[in-house]
């Protein structure tokens, strides 16, 4: 409505102004409006309509034939068909970045799988948010996993961004599911995780920046149903944090391990450490970027 009625008072104003005074150049602005919130069909209905008042003012004035009056008229035309070809690039364009904030969200989903409200004894929230505005997939990672007794979750941030970083979390991701229902050793589970990420080196060299040199900083818990406690391997990643009637307690190990993916580093390999987690405790798994925020 607020177009027509742009061109309704431009064009009552030409008619009732004096002939020196020209308002139905102005009608521009109704076409170029109307390309700011619709498509270019309406833009085009608008930018028709605009040109139809430009000579219905004109003829009531019988200045039509003038050759300056024809020139406004085809200018009008003219600027209004460019807008609404400007209007249709600008709509296929929004329709490709629809299709791959479609895609990335489904990857997102895929990479990332919702986590169920209960596993096990346990009650899970989980939120993540991209760094980049309106990105939908990045290189932090998390899951959980069912063995017949135990739970056991991950949390991780991949070295880096791109499509690198989003490669490498799907890597430690697929081996973390392969592995984490059976009832192995956590120990294991965290080498497991990084000779999958440490083997990807023997891949033929991407091309890609930072390809061959990355590394995943994940904490990888278990959580007995049987016992109050929960077991954890750090590498590298910031410290989970427990919360408690006693108060707030950061889970700091004695021995934190290396990377996933620089394993080979190290002599001695994995170790577990035990926390006490009683019932009606929280804990907190968290990446770097809240840290940064």
């Amino acid at each position: 409505m607020i177009p027509l009625l742009v061109i309704g008072l431009i064009t009552l104003g030409d008619v009732l102004a004096p002939a020196s005074v020209r308002l139905s150049p102005l009608l521009i602005a109704a076409p170029a409006m109307t390309a700011s919130f619709a498509g270019p069909l309406l833009t085009a209905c608008i930018g028709l309509l605009a040109v139809g008042a430009q000579i219905v003012a004109n003829a009531y004035e019988g200045f039509l034939g003038l050759p300056g009056r024809l020139t406004e008229v085809i200018t009008l035309a003219l600027v209004s068909a460019m807008i609404v070809l400007f209007r249709a690039v600008l709509d296929r364009h929004m329709r490709e970045l629809n299709r791959v904030r479609a895609v990335a969200d489904v990857a997102q989903r895929v990479l990332l799988r919702p986590l169920p409200v209960r596993v096990g004894p346990l009650l899970i929230a989980s939120v993540y948010l991209a760094a980049e505005p309106g990105a939908e997939i990045g290189g932090d990672l998390y899951a959980a996993a069912r063995t017949s007794n135990t739970t056991r979750l991950i949390i991780g941030d991949v070295r880096g961004s791109g499509l690198t970083a989003v490669a490498d979390a799907s890597l430690v991701l697929g081996a973390f599911r392969a592995m984490a229902h059976w009832p192995v050793p956590l120990t294991d589970l965290a080498a497991h995780l990084d000779t999958a990420l440490s083997a990807e080196r023997t891949e033929p060299p991407d091309k890609a920046p930072g390809a061959g040199e990355s590394f995943v900083t994940a904490a990888v818990l278990e959580i007995p149903d049987d016992q109050p406690v929960v077991r954890l391997v750090n590498c590298g990643h910031p410290p989970p944090i427990a919360l408690r009637d006693s108060g707030v307690k950061t889970l700091e190990g004695y021995a934190p391990a290396l990377p996933l993916g620089l394993g080979h580093l190290a002599a001695d390999g994995y170790h577990s450490e035990v926390f006490p987690f009683d019932e009606g405790d929280q804990l907190l798994l968290y990446t770097d970027g809240v840290i940064e925020a």
